[in-house]
């Protein structure tokens, strides 16, 4: 083999380990659960593969709700990572001066200890007789958020609230970073020229900063939505039977009830449900550098 032959096939040498890694990783169990999902019986006698489509449809019959309840989550879960994430992003680029390293160590600190002890540290200060929910009792500010639904008789733990809010401590970083390095791309030049040009600070902002830092944006909000639509962490430690999540009803019946079939069904139908919101989003987002 000639060394021009040679050079040519580097390229293809150096994806062969990346391409192994996904064929291993991913193509293979995808073809497996897709093969799980077209399958019928129970565990006991053993599951046949039958084209058994039924099992799509009775999931979606069955587990609607669960479906809906992911989705509305998942998107509470987004718009308040993004009303918390792009002010403190926007302060880290642009205000943090000679601290921001500091501050960008700060958003990730909360990932040096394991999404499970964080979300029961959740579990400890939503709890009825914990520090804050008194604290809350004692001010009258419970009985506030009893009236504006957000709280429960008196209770936050339990609740859409605590699922909520848990989902979107743990997944904020994953907002910030995102913005953060889009806003951090963005030529400072460009805004002194939108100041001459628009005037205030706050149009300025509206018709450069904001549309720039778009790409950020949209990677953030991605970020966000798609492990928040699949959690079950915080749904199981921090809500009740009626704040079930579709990715509890996904981890009962692969690990407890052992329908492998019906799981299955149900992950795929989470992905195709996923790719439409992120296709559609995208395409209403859309610009050529995001898409």
């Amino acid at each position: 083999m000639g060394f021009g032959r040679l050079r040519a096939l580097i390229p293809y040498i150096l994806l062969a380990p990346g391409m192994a890694w996904l064929l291993i990783f991913f193509v293979a169990p995808m073809v497996t659960l897709a093969q799980s999902s077209l399958e019928e019986g129970v565990f006991e006698t053993g599951f046949r593969f039958t084209w058994h489509w039924q099992n799509f449809t009775d999931s979606v019959d069955r587990f609607q709700e669960q479906f809906i309840r992911s989705f509305r989550y998942a998107g509470f879960a987004t718009v308040l990572a993004f009303i918390i994430g792009y002010p403190l992003a926007y302060f880290i680029a642009w205000r943090a001066g000679r601290f921001k390293n500091y501050f960008l160590f700060l958003v990730v600190l909360p990932f040096f200890t394991t999404y499970l002890i964080r979300t029961l540290a959740w579990q400890t200060i939503l709890s009825d007789e914990g520090e804050a929910v008194r604290a809350m009792r004692d001010s009258g500010v419970m009985d506030v958020l009893d009236t504006l639904h957000i709280a429960q008789n008196g209770r936050l733990l339990a609740t859409p609230t605590a699922v909520v809010t848990a989902i979107t401590y743990n997944l904020l970083p994953f907002m910030v970073l995102p913005i953060y390095v889009s806003l951090e791309r963005i030529d400072k030049r460009l805004v002194e020229a939108a100041h001459d040009l628009y005037g205030g600070p706050i149009r300025a902002f509206l018709r450069v900063v904001f549309p720039l830092s778009l790409p950020g944006v949209f990677a953030g909000t991605l970020l966000t939505f798609i492990p928040a639509a699949g959690d079950f962490v915080n749904a199981a430690l921090l809500g009740s039977p009626n704040t079930t999540m579709i990715g509890n009803v996904i981890q009962s019946r692969f690990l407890v009830l052992l329908d492998y079939p019906s799981a299955a069904a149900l992950s795929f139908i989470l992905m195709a449900a996923i790719l439409i919101a992120v296709g559609l989003y995208a395409r209403l987002l859309g610009t050529e550098e995001i898409t």
